[in-house]
């Protein structure tokens, strides 16, 4: 026992080996079979979409003997664009229920399923001279991107230790910028930006898919999962032995025994019972309030009409991809500096200075769209707004939310925090999508004073609300609520045992199992 004593009363040092070869593995190819395509599927289509409109075109006059008008081919390229997030929104709520059954690693693996499903719709749509195949690949590649952004955190923040969780938990959007630098690059005319080629960038989808499948089978499921759901106690030690790279979990496996100590049973929590749940009322609106900033910010209006924002700024359309490749090589190298400051500077100031930043240069674009053809360099201090409104969110708001997800919630109520954070992560994804070309058209240059907005009240909210959570257990941060929720901890842990017990009560070979191990535990 004396051996265990360092580590518990020096919570804020880092263990003697914090990354392991499995650990990086587990979360390179977790994220680039996950994360990555879905920051792939919000950039892929802006290079391509001159040719993709004008196929719509030629498929509709082949099939109707008339030439589509304008506005019901934009309506019907929004519905493309924006459609992908009604699928997110789908794998969101199918996401709970999965990981339940499936487990965390398992499916993400299924989920692979949709993306080659999808792939092969987008890529054959051409050929197969129908604009409907594409849209419905949006839609299927959605719920793979739904299922990913909800167990892809979820499984990075249950094999991590608290002291790299928010590192780990980065990785999510640094493959998230790194997609979306990809789509860039691979649509540049010289590649497959042109329109002979255009569908092989949906063809793409299918490389790190396969990739994933090739290396997750061979890693453990999270030992979080095996040990607090599937009771499995021996899986659950060597599912740490291998992520942590050491023989001795035993501080690890108290660690997690002792987030249940006052809970009878160890089933999930559903999302109406988390929504009753007073006791985690501020952490449920937190989480609210960073997903729809996250969306609502509008970086993904950006991401999705890079073309029109440049052209708008003056640039030559000839030079716009690769002024695009540049956006996307300033999120990959923003998101890796927030990786390696996290651990740091902590969220807080990261997603408050982040949002306030995005403020602030909302604010220039608006005044230097509105005056460049007054002043010849207008134009450049627009792209510059640009480029620093993408690293202001890369730093902070860009991958914080969904390890802010992981972190304010106990284990029973993980899935369902997780579907309620996917549910407002896509519908206000869809409302960017749908809205903003109707929003640009009508506001014209004043259109990102409504981001603004939306930004800095963000950033007043989380700077009155939001607990520090770097290197802190879930105990430490549900404390840290408790007067907010006006409960404290105890109170706090009886009632989600008590909505855990009104779901399962005719389970009682879980709570005497439970019950078993936590005397062993106890004895040892």
């Amino acid at each position: 026992m004396a051996s265990l004593v360092p580590l518990v009363r020096s919570p804020g040092r880092r263990r003697r080996i914090d990354w392991s070869g499995s650990l990086i593995i587990a979360s390179l190819a977790g994220a680039f079979g996950s994360s990555f395509l879905y920051g792939y599927n919000l950039s892929v289509v802006n290079a391509p979409t001159v040719y993709i409109k004008r196929f719509y075109n030629q498929s509709w006059e082949r099939r109707y003997g008339y030439v589509i008008d304008e506005a019901t081919l934009t309506l019907v390229w929004s519905i493309t664009v924006s459609i992908f997030s009604i699928g997110g929104l789908v794998g969101a709520i199918i996401a709970t229920p999965t990981v339940k059954f499936f487990g965390r690693k398992r499916t993400l693996l299924i989920n692979n399923v949709f993306a080659v499903v999808a792939a092969l719709l987008m890529a054959l749509c051409q050929l197969a001279e129908s604009f409907e195949m594409l849209i419905l690949g949006r839609i299927v590649m959605g719920i793979d991107a739904g299922v990913s952004l909800s167990a892809l955190p979820m499984y990075l923040s249950e094999i991590s230790p608290k002291e790299i969780r928010g590192s780990l938990g980065q990785v999510t959007a640094i493959f998230i910028c790194i997609g979306v630098f990809t789509g860039q690059m691979l649509g540049l005319p010289e590649i497959f930006g042109n329109e002979s080629l255009w569908p092989c960038l949906f063809a793409v989808i299918v490389v790190p898919s396969l990739v994933q499948v090739g290396i997750l089978p061979f890693l453990p499921e999270s030992p979080r999962y095996l040990l607090l759901e599937k009771h499995d106690k021996h899986g659950a030690e060597k599912a740490f032995q291998t992520f942590l790279g050491k023989d001795d979990v035993s501080q690890e496996v108290e660690e997690v025994l002792a987030e249940r100590q006052a809970q009878t049973n160890v089933k999930l929590v559903s999302v109406l019972q988390l929504l009753r749940n007073h006791s985690v009322r501020w952490q449920i609106i937190t989480v609210i309030i960073t997903m729809a900033c996250y969306q609502l910010c509008g970086l993904n209006a950006i991401w999705y009409y890079t073309n029109s924002i440049f052209s708008e700024a003056g640039i030559s359309h000839k030079m716009i991809p690769y002024v695009t490749l540049g956006t996307g090589a300033i999120e990959v190298l923003s998101a890796v500096s927030s990786g390696l400051a996290i651990e740091r500077l902590g969220r807080r100031p990261l997603l408050i200075g982040g949002f306030g930043l995005m403020v602030i240069f909302f604010a220039i674009l608006t005044v230097s769209l509105t005056l460049q053809n007054h002043t010849y360099w207008l134009p450049y201090l627009s792209i510059f707004c640009i480029l620093a409104i993408i690293a202001s969110f890369c730093i902070g708001p860009g991958g914080i939310p969904f390890v802010l997800t992981g972190e304010l919630f106990q284990q029973s109520q993980r899935p369902a925090a997780f579907m309620i954070a996917g549910t407002v992560n896509w519908l206000s994804n869809f409302t960017v999508g749908l809205l903003f070309p109707f929003i640009q058209a009508g506001l014209h240059t004043f259109c990102f004073l409504v981001f603004a907005v939306i930004c800095l009240a963000g950033a007043i909210y989380l700077f009155f609300v939001l607990p520090e959570t770097k290197n802190r257990t879930i105990n430490e941060i549900s404390q840290a609520f408790a007067k907010r929720n006006k409960v404290t901890l105890e109170v706090q842990m009886s009632q989600v045992s008590s909505d855990m017990k009104s779901s399962e009560e005719h389970e009682h070979n879980f709570s005497s199992t439970l019950d078993n191990v936590e005397t062993k535990n106890r004895i040892v």
